[in-house]
């Protein structure tokens, strides 16, 4: 009996969230940047300094900044179950992602303005090219 209910709450649950997708979802993005070797500290303080302004605006969740660190050999590597290998050197420049999660695209809309005046030269100083831009909602 109770496991028939758990059941029935569960399948409620799932439909709620597909009846609901779009109207809460999490809104995300994802940044990939290219800097100049030569500014790396530049470029981690100041992810430091746009990490706190984000977290300190309405309808941010999460900000992660994280510096590309590691390869995979190859496809078979993965298949195999090996460990990705560390990267030893960089050559021309240093890749960087951005994790952004906010509440919806509005949040995300009135989070961009701001922080693209305080920071937009300073970011551009450091990289060798624009972003790689990814926006969406979550899925699962």
């Amino acid at each position: 009996m109770r496991s028939r209910k758990r059941e029935r709450n569960r399948h409620r649950k799932r439909w709620e969230a597909r009846s609901m997708k779009g109207q809460n979802a999490m809104f995300n993005e994802i940044c990939i940047y290219e800097a100049k070797i030569e500014k790396q500290d530049e470029i981690e303080a100041l992810m430091k300094e746009v990490a706190e302004f984000y977290l300190s605006q309405p309808g941010v969740i999460d900000v992660k900044y994280i510096k590309r660190t590691h390869r995979q050999k190859d496809f078979n590597a993965v298949k195999g179950g090996e460990p990705p290998i560390r990267l030893t050197r960089q050559v021309g420049k240093v890749t960087y992602m951005l994790y952004l999660a906010v509440k919806d695209e509005e949040a995300h809309a009135r989070l961009c303005k701001p922080a693209l005046e305080m920071f937009y030269k300073r970011w551009n100083r450091c990289l060798t090219a624009m972003p790689k831009i990814l926006l969406g909602e979550n899925i699962v």
